[in-house]
């Protein structure tokens, strides 16, 4: 708090002491007009400072600089040197200056930090990307951050390091179960064929996994994936040996041995390929369950609901400029990367991208169509002991990002 400090005072041991105390009374009389004369100039602030601020009484601000108010009430220990007298007004003057330099600076609100959106490699996130990479989206409000697996994307979402996450929606659940306060606000894709398992030479039938390992990562996808491939081979759960392992490590495991098959997802199944292994089921039979959300911090939300819209709109830009021109997009994204162009196209095709129109109407109403879609994996996930009960949906959704986008209109 800005203070107007008194002047050193020098005790009088000469016989001027006693004449100092006599003109105290009188000191004090004067030190009371310039407290009344500062505080009237501080009055005059009163209505700009209204403006700056939005508050009506400054006085009750809660910010240190805004209650400049206080700094006035000078106490009892009022200056005891006529020369401070001579000065009153030229202080007067620039305490006003000063604190209005001081107050317009400090209630100005600083600029929030960018939202920052993690997700992995798939390919469904692709348009997010692109919209980064083709200023379709703006930086200073959205960081769009890549990282090696959706695991970490959780945990940088469990750790505070991340403000939204592209997720499965498995995922999603998970999160929420595990007590984070976030909310659905999009729906991104549907894998249609885009999830693969891929097996060393040697097993080229869904029967020969008999008594082989197969690495999964541990969601709901890869249990759905697992339940699937088994039932189709005729197989049970004991027939096989369930490896759990980060989808970033397949490789590793398939090529020294420690697992015979992998349940992957592009971009990684294109490197599985190449290295000899091939694909021998995929997701095509699952396109009603497996679906890509992008989930948001509650807190986040609440504080930021602008660059919330930002990020859907962001999507919406990027998943327009794919749809524009996938030939082009394909040979930007597959550079550095496994996969070739074609490659990418063909995993493209097995995707079923969600505008924000379509997302919209799968969250909104109650219950949301998209949680009547999704009781089966639901019950997957509670039944491999991923979720403790069904999700509240009233309370995971939020809607309203997304039409606050649609309201707004398409400039793409």
């Amino acid at each position: 708090m800005l203070q107007i400090a008194a002047l050193p005072v020098r005790e009088q041991v000469s016989g001027r002491g006693r004449a100092w105390k006599c003109a105290l009374p009188a000191a004090r009389a004067v030190g009371a007009r310039l407290v009344a004369r500062l505080d009237k100039s501080f009055q005059a602030l009163a209505s700009p400072l209204r403006a700056i601020c939005g508050v009506a009484n400054p006085r009750d601000r809660a910010c240190h600089l805004c209650g400049l108010a206080r700094a006035f009430q000078v106490s009892s220990k009022l200056p005891q040197q006529w020369g401070l007298v001579q000065r009153r007004r030229r202080l007067a003057g620039s305490l006003t200056v000063l604190g209005f330099g001081l107050l317009v600076a400090a209630c100005e609100s600083p600029a929030p930090p960018p939202l920052v959106v993690g997700m992995n490699g798939w390919v469904g996130y692709d348009p997010l990307v692109l919209a980064r990479d083709r200023n379709l989206i703006d930086t200073t409000q959205i960081k769009v951050v890549e990282l090696a697996s959706s695991s970490e994307a959780m945990r940088g979402f469990r750790n505070g390091l991340i403000d939204a996450a592209a997720l499965t929606l498995d995922e999603a659940l998970r999160l929420a179960n595990e007590g984070q306060d976030l909310r659905l606000v999009a729906i991104l894709d549907a894998s249609a064929g885009a999830d693969a398992v891929v097996a060393r030479a040697g097993i080229e039938s869904l029967p020969a996994l008999s008594g082989k390992t197969i690495a999964v990562e541990r969601s709901a996808v890869g249990a759905l994936m697992l339940t699937r491939l088994l039932q189709d081979a005729g197989l049970r759960p004991a027939d096989v040996n369930v490896l759990n392992l980060e989808a970033s490590l397949h490789l590793e495991a398939l090529t020294n041995g420690r697992a015979d098959a992998a349940i992957t997802y592009q971009p990684l199944a294109g490197a599985l390929k190449k290295a000899g292994f091939k694909v021998i089921f995929d997701s095509k039979g699952l396109s009603g369950q497996l679906f890509d959300v992008l989930v948001v911090r509650a807190s986040t939300l609440q504080e930021r609901p602008g660059q919330v819209d930002a990020l859907i709109a962001g999507w919406r830009d990027g998943l327009n400029a794919l749809s524009r021109d996938r030939v082009s997009v394909a040979a930007d994204m597959v550079r550095g990367s496994d996969m070739t162009p074609e490659e990418y196209l063909e995993t493209l095709s097995g995707l079923a991208f969600y505008a924000p129109e379509v997302s919209l109407y799968q969250l909104s109403g109650q219950p949301p169509p998209l949680a009547h879609g999704v009781e089966p994996l639901v019950q997957t996930l509670i039944a491999a002991g991923l979720l403790d009960q069904a999700p509240d949906w009233g309370r995971l959704i939020d809607p309203e990002p997304a039409r606050r986008v649609m309201n707004a209109g398409n400039p793409s």
